[in-house]
């Protein structure tokens, strides 16, 4: 495979920043993003600063959406984890989180957990990673709240279980479903400009228009999807009910995990509930290692016993702890920060104990 198979040009230069709306200005020290080559690798992200934007095109091939039958529509069902407890009939849990788990079991709302082998054959989960990553420190420039990036992720990973899209074409779809994303959470969204700017104006403003109405389209104007934020946000209020550790603490490093799994394609395949339920039972464990992680309160209101979060814990786990070498740095250094009480910093034991995913007894 040669070097144009390996990788897409998708580089920001360091040039200075055109004028912007006051709202939108960043700090003068503050240096605009940088994306470098999106390749088969995570350890190979190349910034080529200085090398000349691809030339935009005027307009995009239309798309071929593959359907998805029947069969493969049952096969992706019994991928879900099923719950062991009913939320429905606890006390405990809020009505709020009762819809929400309702919603997020709609398989319109759901990614295929096996869109890169079924649909995609140009970009890999690598790809995806690196476009992630750089997703975060967009973001982050542009002061957006943190459910913005939890939509922007689920508009990418639904848009790629359906079409087929380019390596070129990535990160256009990026900056589109991160326009999107922004006109629904942020009172102030960034103008389609700032994301033509972020790219270093390999696109132009019709490009991303047209893909945020591909986008828009596809989704049939349901922007509203239930993600790993909006479960994380009530169970740690629930976490936090006669606990002893840091609220700060426990929020933060929950957030922080949470994020990391964003970068790893592989959790596609576990619910948002269950995402934010593993990040709310690996957080407890770090802090108090010999305490268990989860308790009966927490049970009853997820909805999940240990032994059905166990799968993603691991995942998670292995993601913090970097078993992989991964080099994609954005979530880590941004919780490095003081700002995010340095929970990136926090270490975890190798291993967690079997007996903390058997069932608690009553």
């Amino acid at each position: 495979m040669d070097e144009q198979e390996n990788s897409v040009s998708t580089t920001l230069s360091s040039n200075k920043r055109p004028s912007m709306s006051p709202s939108l200005q960043i700090p003068a020290p503050k240096k605009r993003v940088v994306l470098g080559e999106i390749s088969n690798s995570t350890n190979d992200v190349v910034s080529t600063q200085n090398s000349a934007p691809k030339k935009p095109k005027s307009s995009l091939k239309k798309k071929k959406k593959k359907k998805t039958t029947k069969r493969e529509g049952e096969a992706l069902k019994t991928e879900l984890v099923v719950r062991s407890v009913d939320p429905h009939k606890s006390d405990h849990s809020s009505s709020i989180y009762r819809h929400l788990l309702s919603l997020e079991m709609d398989m319109n709302k759901r990614s295929s957990p096996s869109y890169m082998g079924r649909v995609q054959n140009d970009i890999s989960p690598n790809m995806r990673g690196i476009l992630v990553d750089w997703l975060v420190e967009v973001a982050e420039e542009y002061q957006l709240v943190t459910d913005t990036l939890f939509l922007t992720v689920s508009y990418i990973d639904r848009y790629l279980s359906s079409y087929a899209i380019s390596r070129n074409k990535l990160q256009l779809l990026g900056v589109a479903c991160m326009l999107v994303a922004s006109k629904y959470e942020e009172i102030c969204p960034p103008r389609v400009e700032d994301f033509c700017y972020i790219t270093d104006n390999t696109y132009i403003m019709e490009e991303v228009l047209e893909m945020e109405r591909d986008v828009l389209k596809f989704l049939n104007f349901d922007t509203g999807p239930p993600t790993t934020k909006n479960f994380l946000r009530i169970l740690t209020r629930a976490a936090l009910e006669n606990s002893k550790s840091s609220k700060t603490q426990l929020e933060f490093l929950s957030c922080y995990l949470v994020e990391l799994s964003l970068l790893d394609y592989s959790c596609v395949q576990f619910l948002p509930s269950v995402v934010a339920a593993s990040a709310i039972f690996l957080s407890r464990f770090m802090i108090q290692p010999e305490v268990h992680p989860w308790s009966l309160a927490l049970q009853s209101y997820s909805g999940y016993r240990p032994s059905d979060l166990k799968m993603c814990v691991h995942v998670i786990h292995d993601l913090q702890l970097n078993i992989k070498g991964s080099s994609l740095r954005a979530v880590r250094d941004k919780y490095r920060r003081p700002k995010y009480a340095c929970v990136g910093t926090l270490t975890s034991l190798p291993e967690i104990p079997a007996i903390y995913f058997e069932a608690i007894d009553i």
